[in-house]
């Protein structure tokens, strides 16, 4: 297998990784029969190219999330995975939290998930409004131009209306979290309000994300990973990203899944 040309290489170490998930130099330099400054040259290539992210040792796979699905497709998808997040996400808020929470279908899970009482919550979600949840629960729409592709507000109305406040936590819905690339979207408009409730939080971010989500990587930068404290996701996670999204001081919530929960709404 020595007699591999670069592009051979590349397609292998490519299918492996889709395989796998995680490859590390040691297996590589074994399998393709090439020097350790070989396989790091070609993990280095492939990560320019955006097919893969270094980690120390080896690489993990990128998945590439380029569009935005359509809503109603993304608010049934993995239904059982999202109301598990959900719960354990509002499983972390306190009695008297102002949340800012962004857009998307596993952030409408958290807020349907909120028990604690004397909550404000403070949301680009249309989705919020319809919600049911104590009495006591504050829902503040943030305005701005309605976006029906994720049901959610946006643009300068919205980005003035959160810069009149600070939340206690934010609850932040993702495309994609990696422990290189950070929180992404595939839409600039959903970027900036998550960027922007991220910055006027001076507590503890919440990422929310089932594990597709986990080293997906999308068009726009929400924010780097050192500004996420907790990743809720689901029991599909894959433990190979664990170390070095701890490393980036994340602390990982695994919520466990009824598929029963999921098939009953």
């Amino acid at each position: 297998m020595n007699d591999l040309i670069p592009a051979e290489r590349h397609e292998l170490i490519v299918n492996l990784l889709r395989e796998r998930g995680l490859v590390t130099v040691a297996e590589l330099r074994g399998l393709l029969r090439v020097s350790e400054i070989t396989v790091r040259r070609d993990l280095d290539l492939l990560e320019r190219r955006g097919v893969l992210e270094r980690t120390h040792g080896g690489a993990m796979s990128t998945r590439r999330v380029p569009t935005e699905p359509p809503y109603a497709q993304k608010n049934e998808a993995r239904l059982a995975e999202k109301i598990a997040i959900g719960r354990a996400a509002a499983a972390l808020v306190e009695s008297g939290d102002t949340l800012l929470v962004n857009s998307g279908s596993t952030t409408l899970q958290v807020i349907r998930s909120l028990r604690a009482s004397g909550l404000r919550v403070v949301t680009s979600n249309a989705g919020a409004v319809n919600q049911p949840g104590p009495s006591d629960v504050e829902i503040v729409l943030i305005g701005g131009v309605y976006r029906p592709q994720s049901n959610s507000l946006v643009g300068p109305l919205a980005s003035l209306s959160l810069e009149q406040l600070y939340g206690s936590k934010a609850i932040i819905g993702v495309d994609g979290i990696s422990s290189k690339y950070g929180l992404s979207t595939p839409v600039h408009l959903e970027a900036e309000i998550a960027k922007l409730m991220i910055a006027r939080t001076r507590g503890p971010v919440i990422v929310v994300a089932d594990h597709t989500k986990v080293g997906a990587v999308s068009n726009f930068v929400t924010s780097r990973i050192e500004e996420v404290d907790i990743l809720v996701t689901d029991t599909g996670f894959e433990e190979e990203y664990r170390s070095e999204l701890e490393s980036a001081g994340v602390e990982i919530v695994i919520a466990a899944v009824d598929q029963e929960a999921g098939a009953g709404l």
